[in-house]
């Protein structure tokens, strides 16, 4: 009877391996796939526009004449946006990380951290239309050179919309430090504040910078909330007042549109989408390397 079991619990094992098995090479053919298609798709249209012409052009005017096809202005505005964004979300979500898991008792923080992460679950589209209906308005009141779409907006909601995740993320980060690290601190004679900025963030320095490369990789790959609040002028310019537009967004407008498919202004898509995926790659692999040195160094 218990060998009958147990060859039993050998095959569920066995077919629970084969199915994760299945799935992650189901995930990694997808991605093959999505990869292979913004490829191919853009072969037609770097036969046309230089790499040159494309990466260095100030000027991205591609379903008018005269055509032009550099993408500077696209990825002046995702950067604006993104940064914007960081320099908004990354402060107050650390922040409240800390608050929950170093100051706050144990109870109001259990209870307040799902009201937090309430936020990450409105839909996108509200933010931008708040941008565009409550931000935006506020911001003209005592800033009346603020066009009616602008990045700054937009850097404002995304930088909300990303909060509870950074918060979310750095708190486990932070509750992950053993109690004994910060033993230690006050054993010499450390305040709290000093334990909590010269040994417990840096313990937990890996994971916020994690929980950072994550929300840069959802505020630059954010679509319909800067869509609505940031707008759609292709324009490179580093003032947060004036109408942006970002990769993500230019995407939505021509898909969305009615483009001929197989124009070169619809597989510009397609080679707007393959830069958005090569800077998100390279900004991951260099966080990762990033990531393992600071591990490194607190081993």
């Amino acid at each position: 009877m218990r060998h009958k079991a147990l060859k039993i619990a050998k095959f569920e094992e066995g077919v629970v391996k084969v199915l994760l098995a299945g799935l992650s090479a189901l995930s990694v053919v997808i991605t093959i796939g999505i990869v292979g298609i913004l490829v191919t798709e853009s072969f037609g249209f770097f036969a046309q526009v230089s790499i040159a012409d494309f990466l260095g052009g100030t000027t991205w005017t591609p379903l008018f004449e005269p055509r032009s096809f550099g993408v500077l202005p696209l990825v002046g505005g995702t950067v604006m946006i993104t940064v914007g964004a960081m320099l908004i979300a990354l402060p107050l979500g650390i922040g409240t990380a800390i608050c929950m898991s170093e100051l706050a008792p144990r109870w109001l923080a259990s209870a307040f951290k799902p009201l937090l992460e309430i936020l990450a679950a409105i839909p996108t589209v509200v933010y931008g239309f708040l941008a565009l209906t409550v931000i935006t308005p506020k911001l003209q009141m005592y800033l009346p050179e603020t066009e009616s779409y602008n990045a700054a907006s937009a850097a404002l909601v995304v930088g909300f919309m990303i909060l509870p995740m950074i918060a979310s993320l750095c708190d486990d980060a932070i509750r992950a430090v053993p109690r004994a690290t910060r033993d230690a601190g006050y054993a010499l004679g450390a305040t709290p504040f000093e334990v909590t900025w010269h040994i417990t963030l840096p313990s937990a320095l890996s994971g916020i910078v994690a929980a950072t490369i994550l929300a840069v990789s959802r505020a630059f790959g954010e679509t319909m909330a800067v869509t609505l609040a940031a707008g759609s002028t292709p324009r490179l310019t580093l003032n947060p007042l004036e109408s942006v537009q970002t990769l993500t967004s230019y995407i939505v407008q021509v898909s969305s549109g009615d483009t001929p498919q197989g124009t070169i202004e619809y597989q510009s898509i397609f080679a707007v989408g393959l830069l958005l995926l090569l800077q998100s790659l390279l900004f991951n692999m260099l966080a990762n390397i990033f990531v393992r040195k600071f591990r490194r160094e607190g081993e």
